[in-house]
């Protein structure tokens, strides 16, 4: 069922809590889950669609439209794109930092972060770190924004100034990356290597490894720190893994839906949403260490890409221009 609103009170407005936990439903295709609110076109944009960002306080959304070689800025009051960053090479990461008030978007294309005044999108200024500049994070308490590149290594930047202020070697590329919120340790997807890299950002070191036996390509990461648990989504085969971060050991395994590149937490529902480019959206439900397959939600082969906004209660996902589909980001509700 798709629903429109036309109103931001009613797109901040949360669900109710959940209750308690019900059987899944009867089919996945009931979408019982998540719901289609809207759809907010992108316009003439071509190429993939990767990761995004948000500035709550404006309710601004920003999306790098890598293959288009922009950055989509949507006001979700009004439903629209207001703005686009161009001359972007491979725009794949964003960070917003409401502390400074400015945009970071790494490009793969040409190795730079580049930063934006996030009032009116002026360009600040360029940082160049290496090939394959990707994942964004950002530690408002520590003032300082991460971005992962190159052939395995972390930067760490000053927020306020864009200033390098260290780097952390691994073993291959850094895929999605998770920061302990009330500790140092850094959760890094490094598949090449095939191990997920725990960093010690004090030391500035990699602390421990990882591995998952019979699988690969682990891309998507997301970090309940409430419950010490690390869900970490690979590829081949598709598969949900979930780690004790205290131990380290995986306490959850389960096969998911395929070429996921995004996955998070819905920490009131006690959730997991996976956004995968097979074309569905995986919904688990978490009781203890058990998780279980509640839906999937039909989407669009090639939406992968998704962020997970507790403070407005929606997931948005990223579909790229197809054949009769356009370009757009599906804002979708969940229940209950």
């Amino acid at each position: 069922m798709t629903r429109r609103i036309g109103t931001l009170a009613l797109l901040a407005a949360s669900a109710s809590l959940l209750a308690g936990w019900s059987p899944p439903p009867a089919s996945a295709a009931d979408g019982g889950a998540l719901v289609l609110e809207r759809t907010i076109p992108l316009g003439d944009v071509s190429g993939r669609i990767d990761h995004f960002a948000i500035d709550l306080a404006r309710r601004r959304l920003f999306v790098a439209e890598l293959g288009n070689g922009t950055v989509g800025v949507l006001d979700l009051a009004q439903g629209k794109v207001i703005h686009r960053l161009t001359g972007l090479k491979e725009p794949q990461g964003i960070g917003y930092v409401p502390g400074v008030d400015t945009v970071y978007v790494a490009s793969g294309g040409d190795g730079t972060v580049r930063r934006f005044r996030g009032e009116d999108f002026a360009a600040l200024d360029t940082v160049k770190l290496g090939d394959d500049a990707d994942n964004v994070r950002v530690d408002a308490s520590a003032d300082q924004v991460i971005v992962g590149y190159g052939n395995g290594t972390l930067a760490v930047l000053e927020a306020g100034s864009g200033k390098t202020l260290g780097a952390i070697r691994l073993d291959g590329h850094p895929e999605s990356f998770r920061l302990e919120p009330n500790g140092p340790r850094v959760f890094v997807n490094v598949p090449d290597a095939r191990q997920v890299a725990v960093v010690d950002r004090n030391e500035s070191r990699q602390v421990a490894t990882w591995t998952l036996s019979g699988a690969g390509a682990n891309f998507p990461m997301a970090l309940d720190a409430a419950t010490g648990r690390l869900a970490v989504v690979y590829r081949k085969p598709a598969t949900l893994a979930v780690f004790d971060t205290a131990r380290g050991e995986v306490v959850a395994r389960l096969p998911t839906c395929g070429d996921a590149d995004d996955v998070f937490v819905d920490s009131k529902r006690q959730r997991l949403y996976i956004s995968c480019g097979e074309g569905a959206l995986a919904v688990l439900q978490r009781q203890g260490d058990v998780y279980q397959d509640i839906g999937r939600i039909p989407t669009v082969p090639g939406a992968r890409t998704s962020l997970w906004v507790p403070e407005l209660d929606r997931l948005f996902l990223g579909v790229r221009a197809s054949g009769r589909e356009a370009a757009a980001v599906r804002v979708y509700r969940p229940v209950p």
